[in-house]
């Protein structure tokens, strides 16, 4: 066979590996990038850089507390592009996060989560958990001072959970404290069963969107159709191109946090969990435990889970933040929670203080129920009159809530990273 028949079949292959995640044609609207800015592509391209990266780093690091400092040491100082390939898969899994939580919220602020999309948004959210799970079992392996530490603040927050706590923390950790049984359930979950997962759910998120006939466009949207190939796939292949040189130039310029070795005798002070679990951690100085760690969290997925599956008498698909008004309802929440959120800190920090002033009275109710009915009666009355004021629909006043609890989220994370100093005391950075 001549020259041009190979290159001409090696073509066609390339085009129908393409068409199984395409479809031949596309809605023009669909493919313009302020639609989706490209984060769900980003989100792959981010975990092949993990996987990739990973691979390579299992070839000289060991799951071992006696030598897996040394061998993150070995990798960095003595391996040609060690330091290199260490900081890809550090800065790749950081952003890895960063782009599933942004392209969640891309789907949410576009309307992609309604009644025909409803497993999707489930997908999805169990994708963000598994992503965030991944990184967290990741951030122990080097097993120095700010991942032994991190770790075993965030696992301690199990312990609140009602009649399982202690039995889930033990087994977390394989054991009653954080060692050498940890690190070796952190490293196989992280490097077999995580990334495993990811791959399956990644696979059925993929047919699904494919399956919901593409990415969500408004109803009134040009059905102008275009080729997928090159019209979509080369928008694709720029993003990528991007993102990749983006994450090498980080990781040359930027190494990846390395401090002296994990010495569970000594404690830094602070010790601050992982930076996505922050907002919680900032939680727990305000709440009772179980309010901070366990409640408030799990009511929040619940709310996500359960999203998808209410009556809409209007679905807006396809724009963002649905409408004008919700445009404004976004703008408000988000401002509400940066006022709010601070103000409701500096008061707790420093005038009110439930635990001390209700001594007789358990702590899970003095510092847990009855700030948390309190904040919740606030907020219900706050929401009730943002619905009387402005008269959104279910959707609209969703939008408001989500806003305004993301927002808040970041603020207390804001807080917390750089608010926070020794004893966790409020401080200027």
């Amino acid at each position: 066979m001549d020259q041009t028949g190979t290159v001409g079949k090696k073509k066609v292959r390339a085009r129908n590996l393409i068409l199984h995640v395409h479809p031949p044609k596309v809605r023009k609207t669909s493919i313009r990038f302020t639609l989706t800015f490209g984060l769900g592509g980003m989100a792959a391209i981010l975990f092949i850089l993990q996987v990739f990266t990973g691979i390579l780093l299992r070839f000289s690091y060991v799951p071992s507390p006696n030598e897996a400092y040394d061998s993150i040491l070995s990798i960095t100082n003595t391996l040609l592009f060690g330091s290199l390939v260490k900081n890809v898969h550090h800065w790749s899994g950081i952003f890895f996060v960063l782009v599933t939580f942004l392209h969640l919220l891309r789907t949410f602020y576009t309307g992609a989560f309604y009644w025909e999309r409803r497993w999707n948004w489930v997908i999805g959210i169990c994708l963000m958990v598994i992503v965030m799970f991944s990184n967290f079992t990741g951030y122990l392996l080097p097993w120095d001072q700010l991942a032994y530490w991190a770790v075993t603040v965030s696992t301690s927050m199990l312990y609140y959970i009602p009649g399982i706590g202690e039995s889930l923390t033990g087994l977390v950790r394989g054991g009653e404290e954080v060692g050498g049984n940890t690190l070796l359930i952190f490293y196989n979950f992280h490097t077999a069963i995580l990334p495993l997962s990811i791959v399956l759910l990644m696979a059925f998120h993929f047919w699904r969107v494919r399956k919901n006939k593409g990415v969500v466009v408004s109803k009134d949207a040009d059905e102008t159709l275009v080729p997928a190939d090159p019209d979509l796939v080369l928008k694709e292949l720029v993003v990528a191109l991007c993102l990749i040189a983006f994450v090498l130039l980080i990781s040359i310029f930027f190494d990846a946090p390395l401090q002296e070795r994990a010495n569970p005798a000594y404690s830094p002070n602070p010790a601050k969990a992982p930076w996505y679990f922050m907002g919680i951690q900032e939680l727990l100085l305000h709440f009772h435990p179980f309010f901070a760690a366990v409640l408030i969290p799990v009511l929040f997925l619940f709310g996500m889970f359960l999203l998808p599956f209410l009556k809409f008498k209007e679905q807006h698909e396809g724009i963002w933040f649905f409408n004008q008004k919700g445009r404004k309802l976004a703008l408000i929440a988000a401002i509400t929670a940066i006022v709010i959120v601070p103000a409701g800190i500096l008061i707790n920090e420093y005038f009110l203080d439930f635990e001390g002033w209700m001594k007789n009275i358990p702590p899970v109710i003095s510092n847990g129920l009855i700030p948390f009915i309190i904040i919740g009666v606030i907020l219900t009355a706050y929401f009730l009159f943002i619905k009387n004021r402005y008269k959104p629909d279910k959707s609209e006043f969703i939008l408001f809530m989500f806003s305004f609890m993301m927002a808040g989220y970041a603020v207390l994370t804001f807080v917390g990273i750089w608010f926070r100093g020794p004893g966790m005391v409020l401080m200027w950075p």
